[in-house]
């Protein structure tokens, strides 16, 4: 009996065994901790998740997003083995098999067209150093200058005016901590409560204490339930109301003269062209009365303390950059910045939408957040990387013009990391048709993309729970994930499919790396110096203070945590004010298409969905995008709520069910972006780029809804 019990009770141990990782969420820039706990009993897995409550950023909270973050790893449906198409199907093959083939097509395509036929796309998902990696990768072993990322459609618009004023481009000016300092808040096109909800107890402590919250968007938001004054502008009038407030703010004497002589350029200009705009004619571009400009310039302008927040609502835009140096200029001409509970934070999309763009995926930068075109830049880059400074290549072109670039046959090949851009880009129809014409279209994915779909070739990649490396929250704090789960079937993680491809294609020497600790060393190195200086940032400082703020030069410093308290970024060390003439979008309405169409997310989504729609949970609570309609407006098309329409602009069309909410402006339609096929909206939304970030305008463009 004894033995009978000791052998039961062995068995029951091997059985009914629990894990426990330490994880991050892989979703949005807040970078909220948890542990996992992955329960065996007999053939049954049960995952419990508990928050860290000692995480600085969060303070111990987390969505809805990242409690079911899991689910998507253990779904069963997940790529395990290189698949090869054939005759239109997909065959599993060795990796081996898979590498030569990959070297043998990019090979042959580069000796018949040139090194530049090969095109690079990243994500903002990636580690910091698997983005480093993928820029490396892309100019040394495929030594081309064709490399961007799907960062390009996240923060490129506010990273451009941040660097454009402020000489440096980091997320958050100050640290979260500072939001419940702040009199006054501005939240302008961002809906925090759905797309990073865990920040949500920064802003209703602030208004408990009396902050007066001003929320800018054009349709009621879980976030705009919080505002003291909601403005319901017309969409893509952002930066004309702006002006608007600016003309009563330095009517009605809240420039801090000060400040603005002291550390600041431009202002006269900005005054002079102020003097010369009419509020009323403000008033009519922007839908938003007289008496609300006045009322939301007052209480910023008179605000001891404020900050200024933007996303993608307003950063969205062909005129995107010139918007968020307006918002900008509202912090800079009343001093409310490098203070307590004052600045201006660009609330960061993606996971490490921040980290992404400073260490070499986007086309014109290097790591560090240098440049690509400054022969110093390129000489320090090329030295750490051991190559000859000629042999470094040129300024690509961004996200979307590499799909026109595919379109015009310059460029045959294409090797996709981290993305989805079937789904992601603007003008979806035409991207899906260009990469159709691709002679050869490599996907590294967890799961069969709708972009994997169309592969020659699939590298399986390890999830969150097992890859290991630091990302940059919207704070500017660089933290460390580290995935202790083991991987699944032949999974590899991604800057180990770097490292095996490059060593197949004869560049083994460049990418020695035998763990990921040594990427993250040489990327110290490579940033050292640059803006984005990440030099005195370790491993072993990462676990034991929570992260580190960038930029942080040596071992000894201990981070920068708040910016511009005594100088800002450039060689004179001022800002740059500049004025910021009327912008209206690229695309109006009219007879035929009627309606403005602007786009955003819903909480339970994730980008385009590939890893939030694979999650049970998540896609039960939103299964399907919805089309937000004004009920007059629906009454007018003869809609009713949950009736399938479709939308159509002059790019295409998609189908989705409608959904009544007198919570939007009846010119106005609102929809999400985290669904592919004919449900994917940015088979309609226009393609018209910023000139100077190359941000897409998907936020707004003219549509007709058709009941079907």
């Amino acid at each position: 009996m004894k033995d009978f019990l000791s052998n039961f009770l062995t068995k029951s141990k091997e059985l009914n065994k629990e894990d426990v990782y330490d994880a991050r969420c892989p979703f949005c820039s807040v970078q909220c901790s948890m542990q996992i706990f992955e329960e065996r009993i007999v053939s049954r897995k049960v995952f419990k998740v508990k928050p860290n409550k000692e995480d600085p950023a969060s303070e111990g909270r987390l969505c809805i997003k990242g409690i079911n973050a899991h689910e998507h790893v253990v779904n069963g449906q997940r790529i395990l083995y290189p698949l090869l198409k054939i005759d239109d199907e997909f065959h599993r093959v060795s990796w081996s098999l898979a590498l030569n083939y990959i070297k043998e097509k990019f090979s042959q395509l580069q000796t018949d067209y040139g090194n530049d036929t090969l095109g690079v796309y990243g994500g903002g998902s990636l580690t910091n150093e698997e983005a480093y990696l993928l820029g490396k990768f892309a100019r040394v072993a495929l030594k081309t200058k064709y490399i961007d990322y799907n960062g390009r459609f996240c923060m490129s618009s506010a990273a451009t005016a941040a660097n454009v004023v402020f000489g440096i481009d980091r997320g958050l000016t100050c640290e979260l901590a500072d939001i419940p300092e702040a009199e006054c808040i501005i939240l302008a096109g961002t809906n925090i409560a759905e797309c990073q909800p865990t920040l949500m107890p920064y802003f209703l402590k602030a208004k408990k204490k009396g902050s007066f919250i001003i929320v800018i968007d054009p349709r009621e938001t879980p976030t705009s339930k919080l505002a003291d004054l909601h403005i319901k502008v017309k969409p893509g009038m952002d930066a004309n109301l702006v002006n608007g407030m600016l003309k009563v703010m330095l009517e009605k004497g809240y420039v801090d003269r000060s400040f603005v002589m002291e550390r600041t350029n431009g202002f006269e200009d900005l005054q002079e062209f102020l003097q010369s705009i009419d509020l009323q004619e403000i008033s009519e571009l922007t839908d938003v009365p007289v008496d609300v400009i006045e009322r939301a310039a007052e209480q910023y302008g008179a605000a001891g303390t404020g900050i200024v927040f933007t996303a993608r609502g307003v950063e969205q835009h062909a005129s995107g950059v010139e918007t968020v140096k307006n918002f900008i200029n509202l912090a800079l001409i009343t001093g409310k910045i490098g203070r307590r509970g004052c600045g201006y934070g660009a609330i960061t999309g993606q996971a490490n939408g921040q980290g992404g763009r400073e260490h070499g995926q986007k086309a014109d930068q290097l790591p560090g957040y240098r440049s690509i075109s400054h022969p110093e830049h390129r000489k320090y880059i090329a030295d750490v990387w051991g190559i000859e400074e000629a042999d470094l290549p040129d300024k690509g072109v961004s996200a979307y013009e590499m799909m026109q670039k595919i379109a015009a046959n310059e460029i045959k090949g294409l090797f996709v990391m981290g993305s989805n851009p079937v789904v992601s880009n603007p003008n979806a129809i035409f991207v899906e048709k260009a990469l159709g014409q691709l002679e050869f279209l490599v996907v590294a994915d967890l799961f069969l993309s709708e972009t994997a779909r169309m592969a020659d070739v699939i590298l399986p990649t390890t999830s969150y729970l097992e890859d290991t490396g630091t990302l940059t929250n919207l704070e500017g704090r660089v933290v460390l994930r580290e995935g202790t789960r083991r991987k699944l079937g032949e999974a590899k993680h991604d800057w180990e499919i770097l490292c095996d491809l490059a060593n197949e294609m004869g560049k083994k020497d460049y990418f020695l790396y035998s763990a990921v600790e040594e990427i993250f060393e040489e990327l110290k190195v490579a940033s050292k110096g640059g803006k984005a200086d990440y030099f005195g940032i370790t491993y072993q400082r990462l676990k034991e203070e929570k992260g580190v703020y960038w930029p942080c030069p040596d071992i000894d410093h201990p981070g920068e945590r708040s910016l511009f308290e005594r100088t800002f970024a450039h060689e004179d060390g001022r800002a740059m004010i500049s004025a910021v003439n009327q912008q209206v979008p690229k695309e109006m309405v009219c007879q035929e298409y009627p309606l403005f169409l602007t786009t955003g997310r819903v909480m339970h989504h994730y980008l385009t969905g590939v890893q939030t729609r694979k999650s049970s949970k998540l896609s039960s609570l939103s299964s399907e995008p919805l089309l937000a309609i004004h009920p007059e407006t629906a009454k007018n098309y003869q809609i009713e709520d949950g009736a399938f329409v479709k939308v159509q602009s002059k790019r295409g069309s998609a189908v989705m069910r409608a959904s009544l909410t007198p919570g939007i402006r009846e010119d106005t339609l609102f929809t999400t972006f985290h669904w592919g096929d004919l449900q994917s909206v940015n088979r309609v939304t226009n393609h018209a780029l910023d000139p100077q970030s190359k941000m897409p305008e998907f936020k707004v463009c003219a549509v007709n809804i058709i009941l079907l």
